[in-house]
């Protein structure tokens, strides 16, 4: 049996592995500004280079994941950590922008291979019932590297220039791929998790084949995408040039929205792993509620006040724990030896819709300032940000139809879901007669020990 000291070491070391991650992924957005000035480039332009990024992540969660079956978590997240170091190093002394795109596609390219290791470190080293929970725990410990990015970076930034700043995340890097090939381990002793043989095709094949990857592929999309954009780039610059804050108010609420994933991601862990036939209307309130702040934000004459601005970053914040039900999805419906992959299908959609709406805005940025509006000012976020109500549509809509293929296979395999109101009904009936708790309800595990969709074996 696996001793916890050594389950706790393990993912303590993935941990911090990704945390760094996270920090080398936002960097650049605590850095727009400086980085604008840098290189001599317009909104459009300086999206381009998250966009590059971000790109290079999305299309290369696949092929991580199969990589990752194959290979192991361990040396996905040491070679993902000293990619991610010398693309720092890189940004640090590029002077011209070929260099700096370069850096983006390393960055991006070691991203890729950290996550979804660190997900499937929990499924091998933790008893399945932790998982869900675990698995927020991963997306809460990891947003310290936002925190880092927010606070620390900025000062290094502000005080030592921009190539001391990313010199010194090099070295970072470098101590976090250390830590993980001296560390981490695949899995307990005895225990396989890495797949042989089946090439590329037939993995993607297999996952790609189970509706219930995309229920998680539209859920991961729809929770996290406004949040990535918001972190990734143009969050600051919004609250610093359109909303008038100072870069320490800036800071403050870029924390706290850091703060709201921590606080939100047990919460969300709990429920998911209790109630696993309820997650997609977990999905779609977080989602209605990320439309309504930003409504009321964008909508609002005038700067907003600092309330409604905290508020925002709290509902977005609440989005990352969200997004990651999508990896449950992932695990639930998927046989193990595919976790990888099917992790890394699912990661793809938040990230992908986050590209494509860092790069919109960008382009309307530079519209509205064409057309009369001042740079980064608030008349130009307003339809620049507006823009992603198209992205918001289309996950929504995904969600819904991938939710109706996935109970008609769950149907088809025994488990039907009752209305909501059936099961309201129900529970109200069993409290009056102080009656067990309900089966059907969508909080038992399975027979084989996990809080799934599908009967034991799936």
């Amino acid at each position: 049996m696996t001793s916890p000291r050594r389950s706790g070491l393990v993912l303590g070391a993935a941990l911090a592995a990704y945390a760094i991650a996270v920090l080398h992924r936002g960097s650049l957005g605590v850095a727009g500004v400086e980085a604008t000035e840098r290189f001599g480039v317009s909104a459009t332009v300086l999206s381009t280079f998250v966009v590059v990024q971000l790109a290079v992540y999305a299309a290369l969660q696949v092929p991580a994941g199969v990589l990752l079956d194959r290979f192991g978590a361990r040396a996905m997240i040491g070679t993902g950590a000293l990619l991610m170091a010398l693309g720092q190093l890189l940004l640090g002394v590029a002077d011209d922008l070929t260099l700096a795109y370069t850096a983006r596609v390393l960055i991006g390219a070691g991203d890729a291979a950290t996550f979804v290791s660190v997900i499937r470190l929990v499924a091998a080293w933790f008893p399945p019932r932790r998982v869900p929970l675990l698995t927020q725990l991963t997306g809460i410990v990891g947003q310290s590297g936002q925190v880092l990015a927010a606070l620390p970076l900025v000062a290094v930034l502000h005080a030592a220039g921009w190539t001391r700043a990313f010199v010194g995340l090099a070295a970072v890097g470098l101590m976090a791929s250390a830590l993980a090939w001296g560390v981490v381990r695949d899995a307990p002793p005895g225990v396989v998790v890495r797949s042989v043989g089946g090439g590329v095709v037939a993995p993607v094949r297999e996952v790609a084949g189970v509706p219930g990857t995309w229920l998680g592929f539209w859920s991961h999309a729809l929770s996290q995408f406004s949040l990535t954009v918001f972190v990734l780039l143009w969050g600051y610059p919004f609250l610093t040039r359109a909303q008038g804050l100072s870069p320490a108010q800036a800071g403050g609420l870029l924390t706290l929205n850091v703060l709201a994933v921590v606080a939100s991601g047990p919460v969300v862990g709990a429920l998911t792993g209790r109630h696993p036939l309820r997650r997609s209307w977990m999905v779609i309130a977080i989602a209605l509620a990320t439309a309504a702040a930003w409504a009321a934000v964008l909508l609002n004459p005038g700067r907003s006040p600092v309330w409604l601005l905290a508020a925002l970053v709290v509902v977005l914040g609440v989005g990352g724990p969200g997004s990651a039900i999508g990896f449950d999805y992932a695990r639930t419906f998927n046989r193990s030896g595919r976790l990888g992959t099917a992790t890394g299908l699912v990661n793809v959609g938040g990230f992908a819709m986050a590209v494509l709406s860092v790069l919109a805005v960008g382009v309307v940025l530079d519209v509205a300032e064409a057309r009369g509006a001042a740079p980064l000012s608030l008349d130009a976020f307003r339809p620049a940000f507006a823009v992603m109500v198209v992205p918001w549509v289309v996950c929504l809509v995904g969600v819904l139809m991938s939710r109706r293929a996935t109970r008609r296979v769950m149907a088809a395999q025994g488990v039907v879901v009752p209305p909501v109101r059936e099961v309201l009904a129900r529970r109200r009936g069993a409290r009056a007669a102080d009656a067990p708790e309900l089966a059907g309800d969508g909080r038992e595990p399975t027979a084989d020990g996990r809080s799934g969709d599908l009967p034991a074996g799936r």
